[in-house]
């Protein structure tokens, strides 16, 4: 009796995906890695720390293979670096909540619309601001000195360019520098709303956030001490 032919073995259909990462060009496919890389080491040392994540966590996390991380990138240090430089270009962008309200003149008239900006600066770039921590506690601040050390010439360079210095030098209490006015109101929110956001502390002035705005408004406008008792 004659055997029965083998049944022909169904060609295996790769999913759509994958058939369609074949079809795209090299150089998009390459670009599409090293974003999934990036967003995945932002997850990761945001949360677990530089010495806490391998390469290995984020590739698996990317869904790509180990080799094609460190074709990407040749070590973990140089991703790190990577996700700091991609938040210092969102500070400097137009559309950086905190920028769009200063373009708006929310300073210094209305300083409340500026910690509700601050809050939505942190907000969206909260995996970026713990990465600064994290540089802080696990390097010393090595990675980001620099960029903290320009700050001032950054923040002159920004009111040199505004068209509302003029306006804004007159409203400001004579020798009033509109620079150091400018990076004390914003460098206080964006502090204030780390640690409610970032660090997961709410309400750490004893208040709700809404309120703590106005009184910072209120201060950085007004002062603290009362009418004739500054010496």
């Amino acid at each position: 009796m004659r055997g029965r032919a083998p049944a022909p073995v169904a060609r295996r259909q790769r999913p759509v995906e994958h058939q369609a990462r074949a079809r795209m060009p090299q150089g998009e496919r390459s670009e599409r890695s090293r974003a999934r890389i990036l967003e995945a080491a932002l997850r990761l040392l945001s949360h677990q720390g530089y010495r806490g994540t391998s390469m290995r966590e984020i590739a698996d996390a990317a869904g790509v293979s180990t080799g094609n991380v460190y074709h990407q990138f040749p070590d973990k240090e140089t991703i790190f670096n990577e996700l700091l430089g991609d938040y210092w270009k969102a500070l400097a962008a137009p559309d950086f909540p905190l920028n769009k309200a200063l373009a708006d003149g929310a300073f210094p008239d209305d300083l409340e619309a500026l910690g509700r900006a601050a809050r939505d600066s942190v907000k969206r770039y909260r995996a970026y601001v713990a990465l600064i921590y994290v540089d802080v506690v696990e390097f010393e601040g090595s990675h980001i000195r620099k960029f903290y050390s320009d700050m001032a010439r950054r923040y002159q360079a920004f009111v040199d360019s505004h068209p509302g210095r003029g306006a804004w030098q007159q409203k400001l209490r004579p020798g009033v520098s509109p620079v150091s006015a400018v990076m004390l109101a914003t460098r206080l929110l964006l502090h204030y709303f780390a640690v409610e956001l970032v660090f997961g502390v709410p309400n750490h002035f004893g208040k709700d956030s809404d309120t703590v705005l106005r009184e910072f408004a209120d201060i950085l406008s007004h002062g603290m001490l009362r009418e004739g008792s500054r010496h």
